[in-house]
């Protein structure tokens, strides 16, 4: 019955943290999309900050791509790892997208972009 119930737990636990690496993911692009749209064109600054809000994603493609009037950011290649004992899984997470409609707001001093 004890076994039951931990497998239950652990299994609850792993959706947990993968729900957060799904949130963590989108929550990355559309940082990555607003700070396309106000800071200098290919500002190194974008994956910088994108890869400070995903700690564990250092594998994961980044793409900043500028569309004329639109920026789209996309977050591509990630395997969420499992935590559970003896059972090594990695489910591979779809790609993220978020696209934002281009401002002029081109600004090199901006504090955001610094």
């Amino acid at each position: 019955m004890a076994a039951v119930f931990f497998m239950i737990l652990i299994g609850v636990m792993e959706m947990g943290r993968m729900l957060w690496a799904w949130n963590a993911a989108t929550e990355a692009t559309r940082l990555g999309a607003r700070l396309a749209v106000v800071c200098t064109k290919d500002d190194p600054i974008i994956e910088t900050r994108m890869r400070e809000r995903l700690p564990g994603f250092m594998t994961a493609t980044i793409s900043v791509e500028y569309l004329g009037s639109s920026v789209r950011v996309s977050l591509s290649n990630y395997t969420h790892q499992t935590l559970i004992p003896f059972v090594s899984l990695a489910v591979p997470l779809p790609p993220f997208q978020t696209t934002l409609p281009f401002e002029g707001m081109d600004s090199a001093g901006n504090p955001v972009c610094n």
